[in-house]
């Protein structure tokens, strides 16, 4: 029978229950990785598991994030995360050496493997025909673990792409063209697998630019096939022999195929503040902007800073406006330096700032109040960027250079610049800054290194029978994991102090949320549409968790929040009549019966509005295995009672 691409990986990769679209599946996980705005939780978690050593064959800890240390918690996260990998047979990528997934791509990212990852932009790795898919850190850390990762099956959308692209039209005008028309949901329960012959100009750093942002349409990952173009990528980090031809078979059957043909692609541009509020740059073209930054995980790659270059030597950016550029990592850092990319791009008057995440989560590099910033970015989330007012855009890096030169957005296909690329950079593999595992022997004497910010996670509650709680806070559609659990240079370093942490809860939507929620004891939490978008971060569950929230219910969950809520004893309800959303309101005393036994019959829930005595019935969705953790309390005491192994 012709299968997919996503088929053969997932059907050599099963653990558990079948590839049916909807039903719940168990694969293995072959790498997993780690950042340390995650990691630090997630290596708490396995060392409550009990596990000596990791059970996968690759775990990387990467720190990426973090890496301002601006007071001692930064820095005492890295010492810890290092002890820790040094305990349990981990990789430990250290501050500098890049983005953790622009190094795993380099680095270890192997065609055909599985990769799990705490962060939601993983799927990067689909570029490199990896079934890459972001989750939360205790999800990883029971991967660490041996322990199988469950998910839904999916079904999976077929891209066929024909054609190439126009000059100066790239690999991010690609995905923002497709998130127009998919949306920031239209991926929930999908995996996008490209095919066609348009994929075969696309190099491996362009492909994982469209896996990458993949995770802004919610999707459960994206790949591409392994062919020449993967074999070439791997030949230049010296890893030619991890190279395997996989691809979908010819007549491979697709739930649905979206049509994309290259030629037609235009420079686009997503307004603030969604990724997939996308336009072609013409038609926003004349904006006065204040700051371009070029940089993140989806746009970091040497090619993407040659083609910056390019467009920028010889000149000078706008004086109105600052440009900041951060290289992937610092294999590209040290490639740009030696072919002159980075020294044209210094004497145009670019900013070079650390390899690393830095400015896409709000750590440095913040626009001025009110300003307009144009991003190479994934996500544009209101005050994500550090500057609550700011209006963030996300570019190519062609329009981002050649905006910088204007002032203004500009189509870069509008400007003439000099014929041709003659940087020819040539890409060293250094692994030096990456520390090996141990031997095992050595492994068991090294004790974890923690500072006084570093607090062990705290554990959720069973389910109880009969849950009579307030609603502390009504949100609308597409609440994002930033709305709930806000980054940035003043939050981020509480990640491993959760009680710290939670002070911060949905802080930027509702200043009051944490003072409530912990003078209600338990309380609730009503959503909109796709309620938990954006990043992995499981301290959206977990810091709500401490506070006391038991449930949250909205119209529809984005999946690896539900996932999270899940994994922390939170029930995630949806409204089986989704009016019944504009009939309840903030304070509002909600009595859910029967809860217990819903989970363990699979029925829906009937719930109480005291304050109107209104009646109405939730969905909880769960069963066997899901079911179970939140009778348990959690994923980690449903390990801890030798229910996973």
């Amino acid at each position: 029978m012709a299968d997919t691409l996503t088929n053969k990986i997932l059907k050599a990769h099963l653990a558990d229950g079948d590839l049916q679209p909807g039903s719940p599946l168990g694969i293995r996980i072959d790498q997993t990785l780690t950042q340390d705005a995650t990691g630090t939780m997630a290596y708490l978690q396995f060392e409550a598991m009990g596990i000596n050593t990791v059970r996968t064959e690759i775990s990387v800890s990467y720190v990426d994030h973090n890496t301002q240390q601006t007071d001692y918690r930064n820095m005492d996260d890295h010492r810890f995360l290092q002890s820790a990998a040094a305990r349990y047979g981990v990789y430990f990528s250290r501050h500098g050496n890049g983005i953790c997934h622009q190094v795993h791509l380099e680095r270890f990212g192997k065609p055909g493997k599985t990769l799990l990852g705490s962060d939601s932009h993983t799927p990067t790795g689909g570029g490199l025909a990896m079934l890459a898919i972001g989750a939360g850190g205790l999800d990883v850390a029971a991967a660490m673990a041996g322990a199988p990762f469950y998910l839904t099956a999916p079904q999976v959308v077929g891209v066929y792409l024909t054609g190439s692209l126009q000059p100066r039209v790239s690999a991010k005008d690609i995905i923002l063209t497709i998130l127009a028309t998919e949306t920031v949901s239209g991926g929930v329960g999908k995996i996008y697998e490209y095919f066609g012959p348009g994929i075969k100009s696309l190099t491996v750093p362009e492909r994982a630019t469209i896996t990458n942002m993949g995770a802004e349409l919610g999707a459960t990952t994206s790949l591409f096939p392994s062919d020449e173009q993967t074999k070439a990528f791997l030949a230049s980090q010296q890893r030619e022999t991890d190279w395997v031809p996989l691809q979908a078979d010819e007549d491979a059957s697709y739930a649905r195929i979206i049509d994309v043909d290259l030629s037609k692609v235009v420079p686009m541009a997503a307004l603030p503040h969604m990724p997939d509020k996308a336009v072609p740059v013409e038609e926003v073209a004349g904006l006065e902007i204040q700051q371009v930054a070029i940089g993140s995980c989806t746009n970091s790659s040497i090619s993407d800073l040659a083609h910056t270059a390019a467009l920028l030597r010889g000149k000078k950016v706008h004086p109105r406006l600052s440009l900041g550029v951060a290289p992937g990592s610092r294999q590209v850092l040290a490639a740009a330096a030696r072919s002159g990319i980075l020294a044209d791009l210094i004497e145009s008057g670019a900013r070079i700032l650390e390899s690393a995440c830095g400015p896409c989560i709000g750590m440095g590099f913040a626009p001025s109040s009110g300003g307009r910033s144009l991003r190479t970015f994934n996500r544009n989330f209101k005050g994500r960027s550090g500057t609550a007012d700011a209006e963030i855009y996300l570019v190519s890096p062609e329009t981002a250079a050649a905006s910088a030169l204007t002032g203004v957005i500009t189509d870069p296909r509008t400007l003439s610049f000099e014929a041709g690329e003659d940087y020819h950079p040539v890409m060293l593999p250094d692994d030096g800054m990456i520390i090996p595992p141990l031997e095992p022997a050595e492994a068991a004497r090294v004790t974890l290194i923690r500072g006084p910010n570093i607090a062990p996670c705290p554990a959720g509650s069973p389910v109880p029978d009969r849950l009579e709680a307030p609603v502390i806070l009504k949100t609308g559609d597409n609440i994002t994991t930033d709305d709930i659990m806000p980054a940035g240079s003043a939050i981020l370093p509480l990640r491993s102090n959760i009680p710290a942490m939670a002070e911060y809860v949905f802080t930027h939507l509702d200043s009051n949320f944490s003072h409530r929620a912990k003078a209600a004891g338990e309380g609730i939490i009503l959503g909109g549409e796709n309620y938990g978008q954006g990043s992995s971060r499981e301290h959206a569950a977990l810091a709500p968790m401490y506070l006391g929230i038991r449930a949250v219910i909205a119209k529809s969950f984005a999946r690896i929040h539900r996932a999270n809520l899940i994994n922390f004893g939170i029930l995630p309800l949806t409204m089986d009549n989704p009016a019944d959303y504009d009939a309840l309101e903030q304070g509002d005393i909600l009595v859910l019966e029967g809860l217990r036994h819903s989970l363990e019959k699979g029925t829906p829930i009937q719930a109480r509005n005291l304050t109107n005595n209104r009646f109405f019935s939730l969905s909880h969705g769960c069963a066997g295995r899901t079911a179970a953790i939140l009778q348990a309390g959690g994923l980690l005491r449903f390990v801890g009672r030798g229910k996973e192994k």
